[in-house]
């Protein structure tokens, strides 16, 4: 009994947190790829709004790394100015996002204008809504 407790602490401590994650569709890009934010994790500091967004591709996107099915980001909103900044970016050949494709750190993240129709403008507007 003691061993099967100290196990599931164990695993529950390993497990990443995105498997605790809530993943609500807030949209569709301009190409039919769903949007989602994990609900847990939107917060808001001085201003900034930050995210993780999920882009599940409706067609899987072939790149010199390998197929990519989905994508998460950390990413930041500027509602005052409809600005976003990402902080990390990866990318998945799976839809449980088990198998990592490529992932990029952003060191000194800029803020830029979403692009219509795009991922950032369909986050921006769910995360920005009544701000």
């Amino acid at each position: 009994m003691r061993y099967s407790i100290v196990t599931v602490i164990a695993l529950a401590a390993w497990l990443p947190s995105a498997a605790h994650a809530q993943w609500k569709e807030v949209g569709k890009t301009s190409s039919g790829n769903p949007i989602s934010i994990d609900t847990k994790s939107v917060k808001t500091k001085n201003g900034i709004t930050s995210a993780r967004v999920q882009v599940k591709f409706a067609t899987p996107v072939q790149t010199p790394q390998g197929t990519w099915r989905l994508s998460r980001h950390d990413a930041m909103f500027n509602c005052a100015k409809k600005t976003v900044a990402a902080k990390a970016s990866t990318y998945y050949s799976d839809l449980a996002a088990t198998k990592v494709v490529k992932r990029d750190v952003i060191q000194i993240p800029g803020y830029g204008p979403a692009i219509g129709g795009s991922m950032t403008q369909i986050a921006l507007d769910y995360v920005c809504k009544g701000k």
